[in-house]
């Protein structure tokens, strides 16, 4: 069943603000929250599908890619999110609502602290002609990796993290609030469960360092404008070892000087000169392949004519076909008359009748007989 839009979910406009859409969260979430719906099913479903969509539009990373691709910018992020989300199980679901509610995290982190890395993004710019060729790219992306001398651990070599104290290593501690028993990070530890009383330097404790790296990336041929790329485990490395994110790479077109692009088809407009329009002729264009070829122009074409070249176009991916290129033309009219040339234009004009120029002497008879049965 296709996923609802996140925006409907919440019951708020595209354009609604950070406030409007946590009001609406707060408002759902309690309307469909487990303890006040025990046993329904259909409510505990809502109240996942409502922290998903939260999850999702209040990260402004995340929400304008969504605005852009919708669910498809996420299909192979995981869990419904390519970009820093994680999967909601419904023990991260609650732990979602008690921080919103009470300001408390209902979940610790993993043990150790091994967090997942976040998502990263890096915007790509190529050619046409590269689209229609494809290439390999070599790109630099500066991002978290993990420190070598600690091995993310984030502890000095030669020592190793130790079991807080306070919460015994389940990274929570328990409080009472109201009618609830709610747990929450513990304040020892920031609830990886662990502490590290002697750092690394390299790293100070956190277990990734920054560094610019050097990636190679695929463009396949007949890449089309806004492809997403995704890099498995390319992403900013985890705290203290934690898995890596993801790197996702969004690929620009540049606009082409003479050709304009629709999926594999490509178009290209040719300014003629009337008396090739009126005798006929031919003229070279350029193919994106960096080639050429001839196109014939047959007497009497009028602008607007289109010329289809057979398989000129880009190549469809995964596949041996190529689109088609169209050459549109259009009739220019001379401009910096000489006199002789303007006696020539007179004397053609002179010797012209309607069947010269059928079109304009069609539209003239259709404005007469108009007029004609105005005034009658």
């Amino acid at each position: 069943m296709a996923k609802r839009d996140y925006y409907e979910i919440l019951g708020v406009e595209r354009g609604a603000d950070e406030k409007v859409l946590k009001s609406a969260y707060r408002k759902l979430a309690m309307q469909y929250h487990p303890d006040r719906n025990p046993g329904d099913d259909a409510a505990e479903a809502l109240f996942k599908e409502v922290n998903e969509a939260y999850d999702i539009l209040k990260d402004g990373q995340r929400r304008a890619a969504y605005d852009r691709f919708g669910h498809a910018a996420f299909e192979n992020g995981g869990g419904g999110g390519g970009f820093g989300a994680h999967s909601h199980d419904f023990a991260s679901t609650m732990s979602d609502i008690f921080e919103e509610f009470f300001g408390m995290s209902g979940g610790g982190r993993r043990s150790g602290g091994r967090e997942r890395g976040a998502d990263l993004r890096y915007n790509l710019e190529i050619t046409l002609e590269e689209a229609f060729a494809g290439k390999t790219v070599e790109i630099e992306v500066p991002t978290s990796i993990t420190c070598q001398p600690c091995g993310g651990s984030g502890a000095k070599p030669g020592s190793s993290p130790t079991t807080c104290r306070t919460c015994g290593g389940s990274g929570r501690v328990r409080a009472a609030q109201g009618f609830f028993t709610l747990e929450r990070a513990c304040p020892s530890c920031q609830g990886r469960g662990q502490v590290i009383s002697d750092p690394c330097t390299n790293c100070g404790g956190v277990g990734r360092v920054t560094q610019e790296r050097t990636l190679s990336v695929n463009i396949p041929a007949g890449i089309e404008d806004g492809t997403r790329i995704r890099l498995a485990g390319e992403g900013e490395a985890g705290l203290r070892g934690g898995p890596s994110g993801d790197l996702y790479i969004f690929l620009s077109i540049k606009p082409h000087e003479f050709f304009q692009r629709d999926g594999a088809d490509l178009y290209c407009r040719v300014p003629i000169s009337m008396t090739t329009a009126s005798l006929g002729g031919q003229f070279d264009v350029p193919t994106v392949d960096g080639g050429t070829t001839r196109v014939k122009v047959p007497e009497s074409t009028q602008t607007g004519k289109q010329f289809r070249l057979k398989g000129k176009g880009m190549p469809v991916m995964r596949s041996n076909q190529h689109g088609d290129m169209y050459i549109q033309v259009t009739v220019e009219t001379p401009t910096n008359l000489t006199k002789r040339q303007r006696e020539l234009l007179a004397e053609f004009e002179k010797e012209s009748s309607g069947e010269n120029n059928p079109e304009s002497a069609g539209f003239f008879a259709r404005v007469k007989d108009f007029l004609d049965k105005i005034g009658s």
